[in-house]
């Protein structure tokens, strides 16, 4: 099987295998591309919008894609996004007891809500700190995996995590849970 893919500048690549998925296509463009690229977009003709999808995303048909990088807005937010996950695991290993709340993206960065028995002192912030770049360090993979949303709701409740739960639950039933966990 033939796969085309149509790049934004209408170049394209042909892959001659079943399935592939986004690093794998910047990869073939350019090395430096793929260490840069932190999601990738789908064209969706029939709404005529871009679809982000995240690195691992496999297709298996001919698709208009595109690369997102750190440079383009939407990278910038994953990347935010995915400091405040980090974040979030940072003070969950020095602080087993705080439970993550909510922490969207905002213009400027990011924030993250901690339920924790105490205020958080500026010491705390720096081992936070501190921590965030041990984790970093590290390189661990992420895996992206979809759930149906009441078993997600039953996995944070019983990890403790109830302000995650009471979020997935407020999430309609038919649409998608996506758990990125490392």
């Amino acid at each position: 099987m033939t796969i085309k893919i149509t790049l934004p500048d209408n170049s394209q690549k042909t892959f001659e295998q079943q399935q592939i998925n986004f690093f794998d296509i910047a990869k073939s463009i350019s090395t430096s591309l793929a260490k840069s690229a932190v999601a990738a977009k789908i064209f969706d003709a029939k709404n005529n919008k871009w679809n982000l999808v995240d690195l691992s995303h496999q297709i298996n048909q001919d698709e208009t894609i595109a690369i997102v990088t750190d440079k383009d807005a939407e990278g910038l937010e994953i990347i935010r996004h995915s400091t405040a996950h980090l974040m979030g695991a940072a003070v969950q290993e020095l602080f087993p007891d705080a439970q993550v709340t909510i922490g969207p993206v905002i213009e400027n960065g990011f924030y993250y809500d901690f339920a924790y028995k105490r205020t958080f002192t500026p010491e705390d912030l720096v081992a936070i700190e501190k921590k965030m770049h041990e984790l970093a360090k590290q390189n661990i993979q992420v895996q992206r995996e979809v759930w149906q949303r009441d078993d997600a709701v039953k996995f944070f409740n019983s990890i403790g995590e109830h302000y995650k739960a009471e979020i997935i639950a407020s999430i309609p039933a038919e649409e998608t849970i996506t758990l990125y966990k490392q």
